[in-house]
């Protein structure tokens, strides 16, 4: 499973030793969230390294810019380059635990459609103990399974579209002109004919089209059916997928956010929800996992974050209907919160694309 950028910036290769002794710091850093110094290092490391060898190397990775000093008597941390490279090329593939995938698989299939997306957004939250996150699928790109019309008033309608997953949007529009319920019925069960199974923007074509070759058409409530129709697709066809954060608790759990200013500038960046997707475009692979730490986010309120999202749903080469995530401290967890995120958008695309 790939969990790198495109654009990563390329490393010379490091030594074996080299290696085994940024996993320590990084494993040390993760675990602890301060600075390691050479004793305890060459105590986590498989193969025996007396402690002056470990400072040695730490003095090479320091060189490389892998590892820092944050005071001149403390021990070593891993810079956001040594994060990098760690996660690029030394971070082991990890599956997770039977009882955890069984857990997100039952949770996540006993709630309805319209709940999948927050029910997703939770587990995130849960499992990984950082901030999970879903952008909500769009819904011109889901198959509409069936169609409700249903009379508001003289000339208002509420559309209600199904899709095959059980994911509901309702939207009201302007008829124009009065239909009663039964009208409505038929005009909706003749709409659910022409795009079960299809998507909004493979339909609305369609529509148009037979709605112009209609035009010197005697069969008026046809006529009507179509412009219904294209109406209410546009209608949800604007609807853009939003931000969904069931849970904001797993982050105080995090050292790093018990700074009342630094959660304020994550939820900052966070309700700007423009600008979060903006840096998700900017990151996000088309397949797999991608990961973004500190700087490569590119938002005031993120440069001290790290970022593991995931697209989910869509064929291969198509867009995908959204994509979710975990959003927390540059110290995560990468080996756990990666096939983790991995596995969500395995699931959700599963439910979301049945």
């Amino acid at each position: 499973m790939s969990s790198s950028r495109s654009d990563a910036v390329e490393f010379p290769p490091l030594t074996e030793r080299q290696a085994s002794v940024l996993r320590a710091v990084v494993a040390s850093y993760v675990g602890a969230g301060g600075p390691i110094g050479s004793q305890t290092i060459a105590h986590l490391l498989a193969a025996p390294l007396s402690p002056a060898s470990v400072r040695n190397t730490l003095t090479e990775l320091t060189g490389l810019g892998l590892v820092d000093k944050p005071h001149r008597s403390s021990g070593r941390v891993p810079t956001e380059r040594g994060l990098r490279v760690f996660v690029d090329t030394l971070l082991a593939p990890a599956t997770l635990p039977r009882s955890e995938r069984r857990d997100i698989a039952y949770r996540l299939d006993e709630v309805d459609g319209d709940r999948v997306v927050s029910a997703a957004s939770e587990l995130l939250s849960h499992h990984t103990r950082q901030l999970g996150f879903v952008i909500a699928p769009r819904f011109a790109r889901m198959r509409v399974r069936h169609v409700s019309l249903v009379r508001l008033s003289t000339e208002r309608v509420l559309v209600v579209l199904v899709t095959a997953s059980g994911v509901a949007t309702r939207r009201v529009i302007d008829a124009d002109r009065e239909f009663d319920q039964p009208s409505l019925d038929r005009v909706a069960s003749s709409l659910t004919e022409r795009v079960a199974g299809r998507t909004l923007a493979e339909v609305r074509c369609d529509l148009e089209r037979e709605a112009r070759a209609l035009r010197r058409d005697a069969n008026a409530l046809l006529a009507w059916t179509l412009e219904l129709g294209r109406r209410a697709f546009e209608a949800c066809d604007d609807e853009e997928g939003d931000l969904v954060i069931a849970t904001r608790m797993a982050l105080l759990d995090q050292p790093e956010f018990r700074d009342p200013c630094r959660l304020r500038e994550l939820f900052a960046a966070l309700e700007e929800e423009e600008r979060l997707l903006e840096v998700l475009g900017q990151i996000l692979e088309p397949e797999g996992v991608s990961v973004a730490i500190g700087e490569e986010l590119d938002d005031p309120g993120l440069r001290r974050c790290a970022l593991v999202a995931s697209p989910y749903g869509g064929a291969v080469g198509q867009r995908p209907l959204g994509v979710l995530g975990g959003i927390g401290p540059s110290r995560m967890d990468f080996s756990r919160v990666i096939p983790l995120v991995d596995y969500c958008s395995e699931v959700v695309t599963g439910r979301l694309t049945a």
